[in-house]
């Protein structure tokens, strides 16, 4: 009696867990560097995962060098990992919107190159539809037209582990201080009660 006792117990509590990563989506984001979108993403409430790398190109294991080469197609991109009990996609895409310049084609500042490019890549079509609706929408605060491509996932490719944390693991570099670190206080002005 107690085995099975046992056994339901440890079965319930698997299930139990099984159902909480279900509940976990993903989006992919690209819009400049990734490491502004990690620093960024990393410091809104429910977001539990961003993984800095690469998608939308032709190259299997892209590394950062043949990307950075612009011969790959891919774009530097986060993939997010969120509960959208707590953040929906159409709010990670109010930020996204706000941490970069999307009406700038293959640039944002001086990171120049169809790796840069402000990019939605969907993982369904309910993502599809949301992203395209938030583009419109978006497009009301910018004069310039938005080139934010919005393209269906195919594979998304890890960077490197130095990629990683970045902006957490050297607050001090110089691209971090003049470029990053001004993205996330942006953000943690504009989107107050997101911030975890």
């Amino acid at each position: 009696m107690v085995k099975r006792i046992f056994l339901a117990a440890t079965l319930l509590v698997a299930l139990a867990g099984w159902s909480m990563e279900k509940r976990l989506e993903k989006a992919t984001l690209g819009g400049g560097c990734f490491w502004c979108l990690e620093a960024v993403y990393e410091n809104v409430k429910g977001v539990k995962d961003v993984v800095s790398g690469y998608a939308g190109g032709h190259m299997d294991h892209p590394d950062y060098r043949s990307v950075c080469s612009g011969t790959t197609g891919h774009a530097e991109v986060v993939q997010i990992t969120y509960d959208p009990s707590v953040v929906s996609f159409k709010e990670l895409l109010d930020i996204f919107w706000t941490i970069h310049d999307p009406t700038t084609l293959n640039r944002q500042g001086a990171d120049v190159g169809t790796q840069y490019r402000s990019v939605i890549f969907h993982h369904d079509e309910e993502q599809r539809t949301i992203a395209e609706a938030s583009k419109k929408e978006a497009q009301k605060r910018f004069g310039d037209p938005i080139v934010t491509e919005i393209a269906p996932l195919t594979k998304f490719w890890p960077a490197e582990e130095y990629h990683q944390d970045y902006f957490r693991r050297n607050p001090y570099q110089g691209y971090c201080q003049a470029v990053v670190a001004p993205k996330v206080e942006k953000f943690k002005r504009e989107f107050e009660g997101w911030v975890e």
